[in-house]
């Protein structure tokens, strides 16, 4: 029998002054009532109620033990309604993963927007472009920008990027602009050193997918650094837009061979489990999603995941 159960009978029993009105009151029947007062008795070894047939009433062991149980039940229920509303209302620190130049270019004004709207959450933002283990590193909330997210993970999608190739008007003077895939070859290009492809180039073009091996002169794990290279006129660079989309837009670089495409990789929001999804977690995660959905396109599904 439960020891707390018993207790909030004893304490209605004596709240009631009798065992029919208590069982009435807890909707049990009378037989369970003086059961748990019963059971509870034999637990400590002592008599807690004299009993007669109109009337019960403390024993000095029962008047002591009453006193103790009504602080003790008080204090579970106000520990049961603090984290009830803990689990209702996000609160606590958010730690969140992200790319380093999707976090510089994207986070500062989600995270600003999103604690406004949630003062009692502290996001703690943790920018490497390495794959960090969600679980073993102890993140919420990941940022992966990838084509297929890994299959252990929960993976909400909330945009896609496109991938430019783009070099600054003072390097295409110097060297000349490139007119078909295979021309890249003789360029200068700033690599990414996470490229999956490495310094082997493939794109869609008109004819299907072809592949250049490049020369890189430079190699970074950082896209502004190396947006920022190509600007400085060193190469040409492989980026995504939202590293590179403001600099060809300005003019200070120019898209290259637009006839060829590299596949668009998805944005996605990634975490470990939905058993049991903090509030602070799942409240992220619907804001990015909103928040994209209302900015930026997205794949038509809402969720992935891998058997």
């Amino acid at each position: 029998m439960d020891t707390l159960e018993a207790m909030r009978v004893f304490a209605t029993v004596v709240e009631r002054s009798g065992f029919s009105a208590a069982a009435d009151a807890l909707d049990m029947s009378t037989p369970s009532v003086t059961r748990h007062v019963a059971w509870l008795e034999q637990r400590l070894g002592t008599r807690l109620l004299n009993r007669t047939t109109r009337h019960v009433s403390l024993t000095s062991a029962g008047a002591t033990y009453h006193e103790r149980c009504l602080k003790l039940l008080a204090e579970f229920e106000a520990t049961e309604a603090a984290l009830t509303a803990q689990t209702l209302e996000p609160s606590g620190t958010l730690r969140v993963n992200a790319p380093v130049s999707f976090g510089i270019a994207r986070l500062g004004d989600l995270v600003t927007r999103f604690s406004r709207l949630h003062p009692q959450v502290v996001v703690d933002v943790d920018l490497s472009d390495r794959l960090v283990d969600l679980v073993e590193e102890g993140y919420d909330v990941a940022i992966r920008i990838t084509r297929e997210p890994a299959p252990s993970l929960i993976a909400r999608p909330l945009a896609e990027a496109q991938i430019m190739l783009c070099a600054a008007p003072a390097y295409l003077r110097q060297a000349g602009t490139p007119q078909r895939l295979s021309e890249l070859a003789s360029h200068q290009v700033l690599g990414y050193r996470y490229w999956t492809g490495g310094d082997e180039w493939r794109l869609h073009g008109p004819d299907g997918e072809e592949s250049v091996r490049v020369r890189e002169s430079m190699r970074a794990n950082n896209g502004d650094l190396l947006r920022e290279a190509a600007i400085a006129g060193m190469g040409i660079t492989l980026q995504p837009d939202f590293i590179v989309g403001e600099a060809v837009a300005d003019g200070r670089l120019v898209r290259l061979l637009p006839q060829y495409q590299v596949p668009a990789v998805r944005i996605y929001a990634v975490y470990a489990s939905r058993s049991h999804l903090a509030p602070k977690v799942r409240s992220f995660i619907d804001f990015l999603v909103e928040t994209f959905e209302n900015t930026c396109p997205r794949p038509a599904s809402g969720l992935t995941q891998a058997a």
